[in-house]
């Protein structure tokens, strides 16, 4: 047996190799003492399995061929009584069977002898160092680009560079908290804040000369389906798949599952505001802002934000958008889908649907939004997605499991493309704002249209009396629209200290954030189909302006 020995002052880990021939490994067991490990040495199965039950190791390297208990029978005795312990198959076998067998029962690597020292070191400090080093390369990689970093922030003017920053931000944020990194997350959050405040400042200054198409400006919500879905149209289906008030975070951890089916080039837009499924969701289908959908449906606007009346009309305004980009009736098959209960139905009418050529599939998932929206009202849901990286969790969960899910395998199946995007996202809300108003003004907590609005403290609020400032439909005398900035939400003098217990740290939409408007849309092309291209994910600007 080895002694106890440390490694950078933490106890040595400790290794048990079991094999009959084990003398003739003697220098592949000093080379791994030699790098700090502690490593015990038994010659048979039978008296590993034995010394295994009273002893924990950290790491098992085991012979499959040896006299009496043979190596895949110590791995099944080891299974029942430490299911979580690390394996490593160490054998003469290339047995294609033997091989399976090993890997169907989990074993962490398989080494085929003759193997060098640095062989098995190599497969040894992978799986009992692997996660440490992997988080000290992040910090040390965070650490070198702080500096530049926090420059390209400050420096940001545009929607592309504001685009460019949040996104790396928010690939720090998951790769730090993955890492256990928290001291350097707590520094990214503090970014994040920067950027919040930096960038609520230049919208409420740049984006009513975007509405009045007085300064060029980033694709929007009214600029997807010309911009992604026009140039694909064609005899075989086009997917359009919106996963409701999905954050980019969200989007980069639920990619990972689309990678091995799809060809993946991700971009973004930015949500129109209210950053809030009426005005942005319609805007997507219909490529036009709230004004024109008004001036042409004037039955629609009613001036309210209920989502039942303002996106009953989707397939209609989609049909008439694509009719208006092509000159002709493109067939399109619409779905909103609330649950996966509804899966087998879902599924059945797409693939009835695919069957007429050049059909655009248009389907809305709500799932996110109505988590987010759930969230506020469960104290459940609250302490599960508790902050940003758990519901990002709790996304890719669902995700993994849900109707969208196979509907997009099976579209990569098929060889169809897809345009994967969102409407808005949201943002977790940590401070209240009072804002004075009419019992006629609207209820969402991150913005509000009425008469006599009144935000009690200006610099937490875009807040505007044109309309066309939002190319918004002329309102009513008197009509003001406030919008909230970074992570305030709006409470009433009256009801102050129940909104701030209600929605305090609550996930919310329809203000002005990086989090809410700088949102995915991503082309997806069938993995190893005729017209894949290279794999291109990262943050561009198709335009690169505003």
């Amino acid at each position: 047996m080895g002694s106890t020995q440390t490694v950078r002052g933490r106890a040595a880990k400790r290794i048990l190799w079991v094999d009959d021939e084990i003398e003739l490994l003697r220098p592949h067991v000093l080379y791994l003492q030699k790098r700090g490990y502690q490593v015990d040495t038994i010659s048979n199965g039978d008296d590993a399995v034995a010394l295994l039950r009273a002893t924990p190791y950290d790491l098992v390297l085991l012979d499959e061929q040896m006299p009496g208990k043979r190596g895949l029978e110590v791995l099944e005795s080891l299974g029942r009584s430490d299911p979580h312990a690390r394996v490593v198959m160490v054998t003469k076998s290339e047995e294609d069977r033997t091989m399976t067998e090993a890997i169907g029962r989990r074993v962490a690597e398989y080494l085929v002898k003759p193997t060098s020292p640095r062989q098995v070191l190599s497969v040894v400090t992978r799986i009992l160092e692997g996660s440490s080093i992997r988080q000290q390369r992040v910090a040390q990689d965070f650490a070198a680009r702080f500096g530049r970093l926090s420059m390209k922030r400050e420096e940001a003017s545009t929607a592309g560079e504001f685009a460019q920053v949040y996104a790396e931000l928010v690939d720090w944020h998951i790769r730090l908290e993955q890492a256990g990194e928290h001291a350097l997350l707590d520094s990214v959050t503090q970014l994040l804040s920067d950027l919040r405040r930096d960038f609520g400042e230049w919208i409420v200054g740049v984006y009513p000369h975007w509405m009045r198409g007085e300064v060029p400006r980033p694709d929007l919500s009214v600029d997807i389906v010309e911009k992604y879905v026009l140039p694909w149209l064609g005899r075989d289906p086009t997917y359009v798949v919106i996963l409701d008030c999905m954050r980019l975070d969200q989007w980069r951890v639920i990619s990972r599952l689309l990678a091995p089916y799809f060809e993946i080039e991700e971009s973004w837009h930015y949500s129109i505001l209210p950053t809030a499924t009426p005005y942005a969701r319609n805007a997507i289908f219909s490529g036009q802002f709230p004004d024109q959908i008004a001036h042409e449906r004037p039955g629609w606007w009613d001036q309210s934000d209920d989502e039942g009346s303002l996106n009953a009309f989707e397939d209609e305004l989609l049909k008439e958008q694509l009719r208006r980009l092509t000159g002709r009736n493109v067939p399109v098959h619409y779905q909103k889908i609330f649950s996966d209960r509804e899966a087998d139905q879902v599924r059945a009418r797409v693939n009835a649907a695919v069957k007429t050529p050049g059909t655009v599939v248009a389907l809305v998932f709500n799932f996110v939004d109505l988590m987010t929206h759930g969230r506020s009202e469960s104290p459940i849901l609250m302490e599960v997605a508790k902050d940003e990286a758990a519901l990002r969790d709790l996304t890719r969960s669902w995700f993994e499991r849900s109707t969208a899910y196979q509907v997009l395998r099976e579209a990569a199946a098929s060889g169809y493309r897809v345009v994967l995007t969102t409407d808005h996202g949201s943002i977790l809300c940590h401070r209240p704002t009072t804002v004075f108003a009419r019992k006629d003004a609207t209820t969402n907590l991150r913005y509000k249209f009425g008469q006599d609005l009144l935000a009690e403290n200006e610099s937490h609020a875009f807040t505007t009396r044109n309309e066309r400032e939002l190319h918004f439909p002329e309102g009513r005398l008197g009509m003001r629209y406030v919008i909230a900035l970074e992570d305030y939400f709006f409470v009433y003098p009256t009801k102050l200290r129940e909104y701030q217990q209600r929605y305090r740290n609550s996930f919310l939409h329809g203000g002005i954030s990086p989090e809410e408007m700088i949102v995915p849309v991503a082309r997806l092309r069938s993995a190893g189909g005729p017209s894949s291209t290279t794999t291109r994910i990262g943050v561009e600007s198709r335009r690169g302006a505003g």
